[in-house]
C-alpha cells in the first residue's frame, strides 16, 4: 500500500433539512480495503452517497488523489475514478446483464477495445454472469444481482470502489465467493471502501476499519486491532 487515495475531512451532509452526518473524517489508502461499520442509522449509507456526489456537502472536504471534489457531480466522481455499488444493487429492469454492465462504462473514453477487455474480465471474475449475459439482470438471484452490481461498478475502471452492504440478504456461501472476488479485485489494483452491517465480514475482509456512530466517525484502526477490542465485540458482534 502506498499513498492516500481518498481523504475526507469534517464532512457534514444530510437530506433537506435533516442532517445525518455531523462529522466524518477518514482515509482510504491505495491498494487497501477499508471498512466502515456502525449500527443502523449511524449515517454510513448517507456518507457513501456524499462520497459519490449523490448528496451535497454542508461542510467539509473530499479529496480523491489529491483533487478537491467537494461539490462535484456524480459524473465527475466517476471521471475521477470513484464508482459506487449502492445498497439494494439498483440494476435496471428490462436490461440484460450485458447491457447493465455496459452502463458502467458509459463515461469511459479509453476506447472500445479496452472496454471489451474489461467486460471479458468481469465474466472471468463472475462466471455466472457470463452464463446469464443475455438474461434480464433483475430476474437473477440476489447473489447474482450483487455480482452484476459489483461488475457494473468495476466497468467504470475505478481506482476506488464504494460498496454499500455487500452481504445484505445473501446466503453465506455467496458472501464467501464475493469476499474472495473482492480480494482479487484489490490485488488487481482497485481500492475498496466497504459499508457492511455484518461486522464479522467487514473485519475479515478489511485492512483498516472506521467506526461510525450517530453521524460521526468515532474510532479507527487496523482491522485486527478493532476486532480484538471487547467494546466493539459487545456493541456490534452480539457477544
Amino acid at each position: 500500500m502506498t499513498g492516500t487515495l481518498l481523504k475526507v475531512e469534517g464532512l457534514e451532509t444530510g437530506y433537506g433539512d435533516i442532517q445525518v452526518v455531523w462529522r466524518a473524517d477518514l482515509e482510504v489508502r491505495q491498494g487497501a480495503i477499508t471498512a466502515l461499520i456502525g449500527s443502523n442509522g449511524a449515517g454510513k449509507t448517507t456518507l457513501l452517497r456524499a462520497l459519490s456526489g449523490l448528496l451535497p456537502l454542508r461542510n467539509g472536504a473530499i479529496f480523491v488523489s489529491g483533487r478537491d471534489l467537494a461539490g462535484a457531480s456524480p459524473q465527475q466522481f466517476v471521471e475521477h475514478g470513484v464508482a459506487h455499488v449502492p445498497e439494494g444493487r439498483r440494476l435496471i429492469t428490462g436490461l440484460s446483464v450485458h447491457d447493465n454492465l455496459m452502463l458502467g462504462a458509459y463515461r469511459r473514453k479509453d476506447g472500445k477495445q479496452a472496454i471489451r477487455a474489461d467486460l471479458e474480465r468481469m465474466y472471468a471474475l463472475f462466471p455466472r454472469l457470463a452464463e446469464r449475459r443475455r438474461q434480464d439482470a433483475t430476474t437473477m438471484s440476489g447473489g447474482e444481482q450483487q455480482m452484476c452490481a459489483i461488475a457494473r461498478g468495476l466497468m467504470a475502471a475505478p481506482g476506488l470502489l464504494l460498496i454499500d452492504e455487500l452481504s445484505l440478504g445473501l446466503a453465506p456461501a455467496i458472501v464467501d465467493q464475493l469476499v474472495t472476488t473482492l480480494e482479487r479485485v484489490r490485488a488487481d489494483g482497485t481500492s475498496i471502501l466497504l459499508v457492511e452491517q455484518d461486522v464479522g465480514i467487514a473485519l475479515e475482509l478489511a485492512d483498516f476499519v472506521y467506526v461510525m456512530d450517530q453521524g460521526r466517525t468515532v474510532r479507527n484502526g487496523p482491522a485486527d486491532e478493532i476486532a480484538a477490542d471487547p467494546s466493539i465485540i459487545a456493541a456490534y458482534m452480539g457477544t
